[in-house]
């Protein structure tokens, strides 16, 4: 029987999408408190991305909303929510599903998520697999013994993302 492993990285994203469900629910009923504001970045070309065309020209791939001092009908639902902002003195109506979200900034208390998307875990297999090609030429003798001598301890922080 093949075992199931647990699927944390999916676990993760919907806690850190329901984080931001809740977010929303709070300031869509009560306002925004004191300083907060949010910056929200998503993925235009997500399927269930509603948008002006104009809009979907000028951010074909990706857009930054700023949610701080003029907004309306914010609504949330189990997989999207919607807003209306103004864009240039024009209120635009969006519909932003939660899937579609890239990174959810609050500066005002310095805190952020990003959310991984497939393009990043490649770039991560892309980052591994430099890794392995890099290998010390080092010929085998068949010692175990440690050599003797100065060494020198190599940092490696330079090179990590």
């Amino acid at each position: 029987m093949a075992r199931q492993g647990l699927d944390y990285g999916g676990m993760m994203r919907r806690a850190m999408q329901g984080l931001i469900a809740e977010v929303l629910r709070k300031i869509a009923t009560e306002g925004l408190p004191g300083e907060h504001h949010f910056f929200i970045t998503f993925d235009t070309r997500d399927e269930g991305v509603e948008m002006a065309a104009w809009l979907r020209d000028r951010y074909p791939e990706e857009m930054t909303i700023v949610i701080q001092h003029w907004f309306d009908n914010l609504t949330i639902q189990p997989d999207h929510f919607t807003i209306t902002l103004n864009f240039g003195n024009q209120p635009e109506p969006l519909k932003i599903p939660f899937d579609a979200l890239r990174t959810f900034v609050d500066p005002s208390v310095e805190f952020g998520l990003r959310f991984e998307t497939q393009d990043d875990d490649e770039d991560e297999d892309e980052d591994a697999q430099a890794d392995a090609e890099f290998q010390l030429d080092v010929e085998d003798d068949g010692d175990d013994t440690p050599p003797s001598g100065g060494g020198e301890v190599v940092r490696l922080d330079r090179w990590r993302k």
